[in-house]
């Protein structure tokens, strides 16, 4: 209020000296609108044209604004802030900071700026503040615990967001193998794949063989360190002798060539020899 009387007085004494002082009451009332002043003007307009009102000159309708519509104190106006004052989706140490310096000179303490702190709140926030083993009994606690609980939420849905990426991408799901028993573990539902470390023993024993307990194996495994002697059963057979496929070493029809041209030849060494 005070701002607009003295903005209009200002403008008045640089530009409007030589106006009447009809053409300068006019004129003030001309930026009076919305709402109750829109109203206030209508009924003060009325009076001047029938000759009812007691106004002249603009000095005088400064005079009757201040009347009809009060000066407005500080300490109302921060009230007036702290009633609407509200955390939405802000940060709660943001909505702390705005109601911390509203509410100074508001003259509000105690329980009435408790209730208006809560009020403004997220309502997540109060549900679970209130519903507390120890629920906050000072406007300080509610304020620290309120930023505090915040806090961890908002850590909370971002880990969450994090996990459910590295989830989505190819292979998000697995684990490096090693460790735990000699299985891994494979993450969401508690799926559990074991990897058997058993010794080779030269016998022609297969991963298939593999054994595993409490939980489930999803297919054979191996050691990647030891020999791959058992390659040869399944459908993936090739010879480490010829290196041809479709057969094993002992199975190999070159080293079997080789034998029987070798064999008879000792024989004749032998028989030459007795």
């Amino acid at each position: 209020m005070s701002a607009f009387i003295n903005a209009a007085r200002i403008y008045i004494r640089m530009k409007m000296t030589e106006e009447t002082a009809t053409t300068q009451v006019a004129w003030v009332l001309s930026y009076v609108q919305g709402g109750v002043a829109e109203a206030w003007k209508d009924n003060l307009m009325d009076e001047l044209a029938k000759g009812e009102s007691e106004v002249e000159t603009a000095e005088q309708l400064f005079s009757k604004i201040r009347n009809d519509f009060g000066e407005t104190s500080e300490e109302e106006r921060k009230i007036e802030q702290l009633r609407t004052i509200e955390q939405r989706n802000r940060m709660c140490d943001e909505y702390v900071q705005e109601f911390k310096k509203v509410a100074r000179g508001s003259s509000y303490e105690g329980r009435p700026l408790i209730e208006e702190f809560k009020r403004g709140l997220s309502g997540v926030l109060r549900r679970k503040l209130a519903e507390a083993e120890e629920p906050p009994t000072t406007i300080g606690e509610w304020q620290e615990r309120a930023v505090r609980l915040d806090r961890n939420q908002r850590q909370s849905r971002a880990e969450e967001r994090m996990l459910e990426r590295n989830a989505a991408r190819p292979g998000g799901n697995t684990q490096p193998r090693g460790g735990f028993g000699g299985g891994s573990y494979g993450g969401r539902g508690g799926h559990i794949t074991w990897q058997a470390e058993v010794p080779h023993t030269g016998e022609n024993r297969g991963a298939g063989e593999n054994t595993f307990r409490g939980g489930y194996q999803t297919g054979p495994q191996r050691d990647p360190n030891t020999m791959d002697v058992d390659r040869g059963r399944g459908g993936d057979r090739t010879c480490y002798h010829c290196r041809k496929f479709g057969h094993m070493a002992w199975n190999c029809w070159e080293r079997n060539k080789a034998r029987v041209v070798e064999m008879p030849q000792e024989s004749a060494k032998e028989n030459g020899g007795q």
